[in-house]
């Protein structure tokens, strides 16, 4: 069966949205991204994601039934993999052992969670296997990069290995060169940054997206350690509050009062200082955390690839390339073609170009 006759669903819950595609081989033939009102949203607040499963997946159905795409007609449908055990980079077929994973948040509660639940909701209607694409787990260190400095913490990799990973390999394609050829720094720049190192086919580094690495839009990032213990202790936040207050509270909202990237550079357009600050200090920790990748690859980098939905900005990339520049040579991919990987990702198992993983095997 040649590749382009199969069809695949692929899905990527985000915190207030669900976004799909239908594609034939790895060309999409209907995108949508459904947006979930505040009111739609609101008596999940407070409440396991896992809770939102049942209105998730109606929604998807219902689009899926307007835009006349009959379930049946799927091979495989794709779901975006969520806070799971540390697992090497692939496509992993949805088993039970992940599902009963992401129900109990083991590692914690995102939006991501859903994907595989709403996949398999799908492909069980199809007839057809459910899958999860490079994971924001993928793990795939040496040893020494796991040493934090306390015995009792290990570093531990979150990342947006998905578009991280598929940008990597378009960068490989379009330069004519093998991946695991290649030594590349991949800043991601969204909702979170993550920036990672690549050597072997391989990402043997990474800014943990969430408590690592520069500040973003609403995330801390790499704090000083002994004022937010003190903080912690201070009396002043329950830990539900002040894992909210670093995750969704923090970066140049915590400023400047807004999470819109556009926002903050009309302001600077506008001439207010404090604005121009936050904005080039989050550039600052960018290319900070750049500069620390490549002593990671002992300063021998093939590319800087900077990719993610800040990467729209010119006045950001500038500003990274600017500092970090002398490094290596620097390509922009904007925006995050989750969707697509996942695709690729499925369609590469469907082909026998790879095999799937089974989560949770030794």
């Amino acid at each position: 069966m040649p590749p382009v006759e199969y069809r695949i669903l692929a899905i990527n819950p985000g915190s207030t949205s669900t976004k799909f595609g239908v594609f034939a081989g790895s060309q999409a033939v209907l995108v949508r991204n459904l947006r979930h009102s505040e009111a739609e949203m609101a008596p999940f607040r407070g409440r396991p994601i896992f809770d939102q499963e049942e209105f998730r997946r109606e929604a998807l159905e219902r689009e899926l039934i307007a835009a006349g795409e009959d379930p049946s007609g799927f091979h495989a449908v794709a779901g975006r993999g969520g806070l799971l055990r540390p697992v090497p980079s692939g496509t992993f077929r949805v088993n039970e052992v992940m599902l009963d994973d992401l129900r109990q948040a083991r590692r914690g509660e995102h939006a991501s969670n859903l994907g595989a639940v709403l996949a398999r909701a799908v492909a069980t209607r199809a007839g057809v296997d459910a899958f999860i694409v490079d994971p924001v787990s993928v793990e795939e260190w040496p040893e020494i990069a796991r040493v934090s400095g306390l015995a009792s913490i290990e570093r531990i990799s979150r990342s947006h290995a998905l578009n991280t990973k598929a940008v990597a390999k378009r960068y490989a394609r379009e330069t004519g060169r093998a991946y695991p050829q290649l030594r590349l720094i991949v800043a991601h720049l969204g909702t979170g940054i993550s920036v990672s190192a690549h050597e072997g086919g391989r990402m043997i580094d990474v800014a943990d997206a969430v408590s690592e690495g520069p500040f973003s839009a609403d995330r801390a990032g790499k704090l000083p350690t002994a004022q937010l213990a003190r903080l912690c202790f201070s009396g002043k936040y329950t830990p539900q509050q002040m894992e909210a207050l670093l995750w969704s509270g923090s970066g140049f909202y915590s400023y400047l009062g807004t999470k819109d990237l556009a926002e903050v550079e009309q302001r600077i357009a506008n001439g207010d200082g404090r604005a121009a600050l936050v904005f080039n200090a989050m550039a600052y920790q960018i290319a900070k955390e750049i500069g620390t990748m490549a002593t990671v690859l002992q300063g021998r980098v093939d590319a800087l690839l900077i990719t993610g939905g800040m990467a729209h900005s010119a006045r950001l990339v500038a500003a990274v390339r600017a500092a970090v520049g002398w490094i290596a040579p620097v390509a922009v991919y904007p925006g995050e073609d989750e969707l697509q990987a996942l695709a690729e990702g499925v369609l590469r198992v469907l082909c026998g170009e790879e095999l799937a993983r089974e989560y949770g095997a030794t």
